[in-house]
């Protein structure tokens, strides 16, 4: 499929074109992480996610409209049966070149097993969370996870040509200790690595006035170890990237709490039951599941009345930490 230049573009009332999809295939993870969920969660029921041909259609419809970039979230996105059919049918996209960029986001610990078909399937580069070196430290971190699958995906991914980003999210006190290690062990890999805040994104019974750590604090302290100069980096994402010039590699900073990055928002997101978030931010979404399996012919319509509502950032608010600013959990959404 083509691009369509008779069907109109996705343009918010700020100016803002929307290039870039975020597409949740699941709710569901095959990890805790003290940041982002409870301990015991209830997830949406089976029957209420988008089957794998609904997302690949909904997928186009957004593609018609401009989406040059399509990132698959979870969730743990290689956690839901049969996925790798969904990158195979998005791949002819790639091919007729009105997709860029297929690519997802994953916790690692599924990858490889998936790593081979990921690349077969166009896919260039993965973004892989992981937030510590130390196993018993992401055990605690994640309530019972493995770090050596994590190794073991990473290792894949290389050898199945994949680029590899780490994505690490900033926490007060141990992750202070150990970002340097995290640093020379991306590089040295030749993997970038992005910092993250602390969303407050879903009641996870965590105190994040404790844990929260704003990047310009932490930039402030890795100033005085490391060589940093701005880098002209760029993906298409929020995150502001340096050079690190002892390692030769490159370490993004993402600050949605403490340095509004919406002025040049280019994304949208839509849940694996087919809630369109124009802002990650906000509450506001427009329910696409019934035009998609009834009228398909109002999805357009559907679409830019969401984005008419798009706000002009986001509501979150580094000073009130003690409730989350929002109900909904990062894993609805991927982040």
């Amino acid at each position: 499929m083509a691009f369509d230049s008779s069907t109109p573009l996705l343009v918010d009332r700020f100016g803002r074109k929307m290039t870039y999809l975020r597409l949740s295939v699941t709710d569901r993870c095959d990890l805790r992480c003290r940041y982002c969920l409870p301990e015991h969660v209830r997830f949406q029921p089976r029957t209420e996610l988008l089957t794998l041909e609904e997302l690949a259609l909904l997928s186009e419809a957004f593609i018609r409209r401009g989406v040059r970039k399509l990132r698959l979230t979870g969730g743990e996105p290689l956690v839901r049966r049969d996925v790798i059919e969904l990158f195979r049918a998005l791949s002819s996209h790639l091919d007729s070149g009105a997709l860029n960029e297929l690519t997802l986001t994953t916790n690692g610990t599924q990858l490889a097993r998936f790593a081979d078909d990921l690349a077969a399937c166009g896919v260039a580069r993965v973004n892989v969370s992981l937030d510590t070196l130390s196993p018993d430290r992401y055990r605690a971190i994640t309530r019972f996870g493995d770090i050596s699958r994590v190794m073991a995906g990473l290792d894949a991914a290389q050898a199945a040509g994949l680029r590899v980003k780490l994505n690490a999210i900033a926490t007060r006190g141990a992750f202070e200790a150990e970002v340097d290690t995290l640093i020379c062990f991306a590089h040295r890999r030749g993997m970038d690595l992005t910092l993250i805040e602390e969303m407050p994104m879903g009641e996870t019974g965590r105190d994040r006035r404790g844990s929260f750590l704003p990047l310009d604090t932490l930039h402030a302290e890795l100033a005085e170890r490391w060589t940093l100069t701005p880098s002209p980096h760029k993906t298409g994402g929020p995150a502001r990237y340096l050079h690190v010039e002892e390692t030769g590699g490159t370490l993004g900073l993402i600050s949605p709490m403490s340095c509004n990055f919406c002025a040049g928002c280019n994304r949208l997101r839509v849940s694996a039951t087919g809630l369109l978030y124009p802002c990650m931010g906000n509450e506001g979404a427009v329910d696409l599941k019934d035009a998609l399996r009834n009228a398909p012919e109002r999805l357009g319509a559907l679409i830019h009345s969401a984005l008419d509502h798009k706000p002009r950032g986001h509501s979150f608010d580094a000073d009130a930490l003690t409730a989350p600013t929002l109900p909904r959990h990062m894993s609805a959404l991927g982040g």
